[in-house]
């Protein structure tokens, strides 16, 4: 008898384990946007700026370096990509496999985004679920980034720098009329600013985005090295 409980019992609970498990796996589905993936279905652009002297330094570290961007001319902020973005997460990779990108496409976004490797990726990864035929979306990047003038004191960065992420955030939005603290994050690595990325509704007009801002960079201070450093 007290076996006959026993296994019954034991029968009870993997039961309940699993149906927990259904549970959240259901839950975690629903969470989910909706409209996950379908190709123009997103509520807002992120621009993310890389500040290109630290990723040429981490490539560097890495033993591998892009040439374009870390061999010959020296770069400051480039276009790493703009990205569609749910309210909660973001689409990608929406058309598998993704329209073929037209190589006069690629040439003419090399003054902003120095690599065509990254080109081909952020049009495969991002550029698909924007809803917009190739040229048509990188055209948008170009105006986005019209949209956005990058403080002086980063045009020509001669000599490393130490700053707060903060006074970068505020630094970009002195220089940009109508930016907002809740529009903008500044991200790090271990040691090193990263990027700049900047919330802009479809219209590319500056907009909050409170998953982004979270996610700034909570060091006291970051080295921005120096463009030539490159």
């Amino acid at each position: 008898m007290f076996h006959s409980r026993l296994r019954w019992f034991s029968r009870l609970v993997i039961s309940l384990t699993l149906a927990a498990g259904l549970a959240s796996l259901a839950g975690g589905a629903k969470a989910q946007d909706k409209r996950q993936n379908a190709p123009g279905e997103f509520d807002f652009y992120v621009l993310s700026l890389s500040w290109s002297p630290s990723f040429c330094e981490e490539a560097a570290e890495r033993g591998g370096r892009s040439q374009m961007q870390c061999g010959g001319r020296p770069y400051a902020f480039v276009v790493h990509g703009l990205w569609p973005q749910y309210e909660n997460g973001f689409p990608e990779y929406c058309q598998r496999p993704a329209p073929r990108l037209n190589r006069s496409i690629v040439s003419s976004m090399l003054d902003l985004m120095p690599a065509p490797g990254l080109i081909f990726n952020e049009w495969d990864k991002h550029g698909t679920c924007s809803g917009l035929e190739g040229r048509s979306y990188f055209e948008t990047i170009r105006k986005a980034r019209a949209a956005i003038k990058i403080p002086a004191e980063y045009l020509d960065l001669s000599q490393a720098k130490t700053v707060a992420p903060a006074e970068v955030e505020e630094a970009f939005i002195k220089a940009n009329p109508g930016l907002g603290s809740a529009a903008i994050s500044v991200t790090c690595n271990r040691t090193r600013l990263s990027e700049v990325r900047i919330c802009l509704s479809k219209d590319l007009q500056f907009r909050a985005c409170d998953e982004i801002e979270r996610r700034t960079c909570r060091r006291d201070q970051v080295t921005m090295p120096p463009i030539r450093g490159g």
